[in-house]
C-alpha cells in the first residue's frame, strides 16, 4: 500500500471514529438521570433541584430523579457525584455556599470542588438580607454599624448554624464594617427567625425566602441585601455595597455540576437544556417564589465564580477563626 493510500485510510478511520463518537453523544441521554442534592429535603437547594429536574426532564426527554444525600455540610453528596462515573447520568445540584467553604471548614476532606467537579450551567442566586427586629433603633445599614460600634460585642446576630452562609456573611460584615457582633448559632433558619421575631436576638443575615413574608408584614425590618446588585424581587432594598461597604458581596449560587472528565458534548447538551429551562417564564416565577434570581451563563461562568468564592470564604474562615460546623 502506498504512503498516500495509508494516509487516506488513516483519515477515513479517524473520521469514522469521530462520527461514531459524535453519534454516541448525540444519543445522550438514553436513560434516566439522577440529580443529587447534598442536603435534606425541604430547603432552598432541594426546592431548586426539583424545579430543575422537571425542566430538564422535559428538555432531555428522560426522567430526572432527585436523590437527597445529605451529610457533612453538603460534602457527602458532592463527593458521591465527584467520585462517580463521568458519563452525564449522575448530576449534582451544586451550591457555592457549601462548596466554597468545604475545604476551609474541613481541611481533611478529600474533595477539591474546583478540580473534582465541573459545571454545566449556573442556575440561580439566593441573596441574603440583613434583617433586624423593628425594636432595634436602626433603619439603615449605617445606623446598624453605628449602633454596633457604640455597643461592641452586644448586638446579637443569629444564624442557622456555625459555618453556614448566614454565619460567614456576618463574619465578612464584621471584617469590612470594623464592628464586633455577638454570634448566636441555631440549628436551622426557622428557630433563628422565630427568636428574631420574638426579640431574643437583634438581627440576622438570612435568605430572602425565609424572611420576605415577615418583612412585608412589618414584623421584621430589612435594611440591606448582600448581593452586588439589588435583587429583582425586592428592588427597594439597597445593597450593603451602596450602603457604606463598597465591594461587599455574599450570596449562594446554585449550579448544575458533573464529575471532572465528563465529555464536552455531554456538558454542552446539559448546558443547552438548562438555558432553555431558565428562559421559561413559569420557571422564573418559581424561582422568584423561592426568593432567588435566575442566573444565566455557561458552565465556565459558574466554575470561575466557584474559584473566586473558594478564595474569598477561605480568607474569611481563617481571619475570623471559624470552626467546622
Amino acid at each position: 500500500m502506498s504512503l498516500f493510500a495509508r494516509i487516506a485510510r488513516g483519515l477515513m478511520v479517524g473520521a469514522l471514529g469521530g462520527a461514531l463518537l459524535a453519534a454516541a453523544h448525540a444519543e445522550y441521554p438514553d436513560r434516566p438521570l439522577r440529580l443529587v442534592v447534598p442536603f435534606t429535603p425541604g430547603g432552598n437547594i432541594d426546592a431548586t433541584a426539583r424545579i430543575v429536574a422537571q425542566g430538564l426532564s422535559e428538555q432531555l426527554g428522560q426522567p430526572v430523579v432527585v436523590d437527597n444525600r445529605a451529610g457533612a455540610g453538603g460534602v457527602l453528596g458532592s463527593e458521591l457525584v465527584a467520585r462517580g462515573p463521568a458519563d452525564g447520568y449522575t448530576l449534582l445540584l451544586g451550591s457555592s455556599g457549601a462548596l466554597a467553604t468545604s475545604k476551609a471548614l474541613n481541611p481533611e476532606i478529600k474533595l477539591d470542588p474546583a478540580k473534582d467537579l465541573v459545571a454545566a450551567s449556573p442556575i440561580a442566586r439566593a441573596p441574603l438580607l440583613l434583617v433586624v427586629n423593628p425594636a432595634l433603633p436602626v433603619k439603615t445599614v449605617a445606623d446598624y454599624i453605628a449602633h454596633a460600634k457604640g455597643n461592641p460585642g452586644k448586638v446579637t446576630v443569629a444564624s442557622s448554624g456555625s459555618g453556614t452562609a448566614a454565619h460567614l456573611t456576618a463574619e465578612l460584615f464584621q471584617i469590612q464594617a470594623g464592628v464586633k457582633l455577638l454570634h448566636v448559632p441555631y440549628k436551622g433558619s426557622s428557630p433563628a427567625i422565630a427568636d428574631l421575631l420574638g426579640g431574643q436576638v437583634d438581627s440576622s443575615f438570612d435568605q430572602l425566602a425565609s424572611t420576605l413574608q415577615q418583612i412585608r408584614s412589618g414584623k421584621l425590618r430589612a435594611i440591606g441585601v448582600t448581593t452586588a446588585r439589588r435583587s429583582a424581587i425586592v428592588p427597594n432594598i439597597p445593597t450593603l455595597a451602596e450602603s457604606g461597604l463598597p465591594g461587599f458581596e455574599a450570596s449562594t449560587t446554585a449550579g448544575l455540576m458533573v464529575p471532572a472528565g465528563t465529555p464536552a458534548p455531554v456538558i454542552a447538551r446539559l448546558q443547552g437544556a438548562m438555558a432553555k429551562v431558565l428562559q421559561a417564564p413559569d420557571i422564573r416565577q418559581k424561582f422568584e417564589a423561592l426568593g432567588s434570581d435566575v442566573v444565566t451563563g455557561s458552565g465556565a461562568d459558574f466554575d470561575a465564580l466557584l474559584r473566586t468564592e473558594i478564595a474569598k470564604w477561605s480568607r474569611v474562615v481563617k481571619e475570623a477563626g471559624v470552626e467546622a460546623r
